[in-house]
C-alpha cells in the first residue's frame, strides 16, 4: 500500500506538470503565456510552502518518536503492552518516513515546475 501512495503522488505530479508544460507551450501571445506561468508559479509557492511546513511537522513527529523511545526503556518490565507500544512507535516512524519521501518528491516536481514557468516567462 505504501508503494501504491508513492506511485500516486508520482504520477500526480507527473501529470500537473505535464499540464503546465503543454499550456505554456500551446499559448501563443506572451502575455497571456506570462500570465498563466505568474498564476502558476503562485500557486507552486503556496504548495512549497506547504510542503515545507510539512516538514516541520515530520522534525516534530521524529522528537517524540525518539522521546517515547527513551520513555519505553525503563517501562519494559515485563508488561503485556510492551510489543504493541513498540509497533505504533515503528509504524508511526515508517509513516513518518514515507511522508517525508513523498514531500521531497512534490518539492523536486515543484522545482521541475518553477524552471519551466520562468523558461517560458524569460523566453519571448
Amino acid at each position: 500500500m505504501a508503494f501504491l501512495s508513492i506511485l500516486y503522488r508520482f504520477i500526480t505530479n507527473f501529470a500537473f506538470m505535464a499540464v503546465v508544460y503543454f499550456s505554456l507551450n500551446f499559448m501563443e501571445k506572451y502575455p497571456n503565456r506570462a500570465i498563466l506561468a505568474i498564476l502558476v508559479l503562485v500557486y507552486t509557492a503556496m504548495r512549497a510552502g506547504s510542503t515545507l511546513r510539512a516538514f516541520y511537522f515530520f522534525q516534530k513527529i521524529e522528537k517524540l518518536e525518539a522521546e517515547t523511545r527513551r520513555l519505553q526503556a525503563p517501562i519494559n518490565d515485563g508488561s503485556g503492552g510492551t510489543s504493541t507500544r513498540k509497533q505504533i512507535v515503528t509504524d508511526v516512524a515508517r509513516l513518518r518516513r514515507d511522508g517525508e519521501l513523498k514531500s521531497y518528491m512534490d518539492l523536486f516536481f515543484l522545482a521541475l515546475i518553477v524552471l519551466l514557468c520562468v523558461a517560458n516567462i524569460v523566453r519571448q
